[in-house]
């Protein structure tokens, strides 16, 4: 299985390459600097492993939620090279990328991952772990306040995201002790990203790259750009 995986959807960068069970990676903290840096990332991966990415079998993409435009820019990307070498597409939520990440490091079985997604909002979801080694959501993914975010259960659970860092007293007023431990540097990788995305893949579950869409949550921000861009 050859896969190749991006995501641009927060201030990190990264792009990654799954070869018949190894991954190699690259990822930098670069905000706004995403359309210069993700295709040379690429680039230098193929070179590494003397691959084009007409010989993937696959292109995965952190689909979001996460900023409107970089959420566009991973998207753009994928279509790009996809439609170019006939390639079937796995979209990967950008939350389950988190709590795979915080899994695979800290064996942390309940996940509420949350991303800042600005306006006093956050993006945010609950994973648990499935009997695959898979992070799995439950319920749905949501963007509201830190008071409207609920636990599915009363299990031991752990935040981890950027949520934590952009809102620490609202969540903290939300949620007391009850997340042990709340790690706030976590954000979307390609490394979870191939994770997940290997398991899809096995499962038949890709898509054509047109049907491959971005997912923004919060939809008014998507119809407003739309909108602009019509009454041009």
């Amino acid at each position: 299985m050859k896969l190749l995986a991006l995501d641009t959807a927060t201030e990190a960068c990264s792009a990654a390459l799954f070869i018949d069970g190894e991954i190699n990676a690259k990822f930098q903290l670069a905000p706004r600097e995403h359309t210069q840096l993700i295709l040379k990332m690429i680039e230098d991966l193929l070179a590494e492993a003397d691959m084009t990415v007409a010989s993937m079998d696959a292109i995965a993409f952190g689909r979001g939620p996460g900023s409107f435009s970089g959420v566009r820019i991973a998207t753009g990307v994928t279509h790009g090279l996809a439609f170019a070498a006939d390639l079937p597409v796995i979209p990967i939520s950008t939350l389950a990328s988190i709590a795979q990440s915080t899994y695979t490091e800290h064996n942390t079985k309940n996940v509420l991952a949350g991303i800042d997604a600005r306006m006093g909002e956050i993006y945010w979801g609950c994973y648990q772990l499935a009997d695959n080694g898979l992070m799995k959501l439950t319920g749905i993914e949501q963007v509201t306040t830190a008071e409207l975010m609920q636990l599915p259960d009363d299990k031991q659970w752990c935040g981890s995201g950027s949520a934590w860092k952009g809102y620490p007293e609202q969540l903290k007023q939300k949620f007391g002790n009850s997340l042990k431990p709340v790690m706030t540097d976590y954000l979307p990788h390609s490394t979870s990203i191939l994770q997940l995305a290997a398991h899809e893949f096995t499962e038949g579950r890709v898509v054509e790259a047109s049907q491959a869409q971005p997912v923004y949550l919060r939809n008014d921000v998507a119809k407003k750009s739309a909108q602009q861009k019509s009454a041009k």
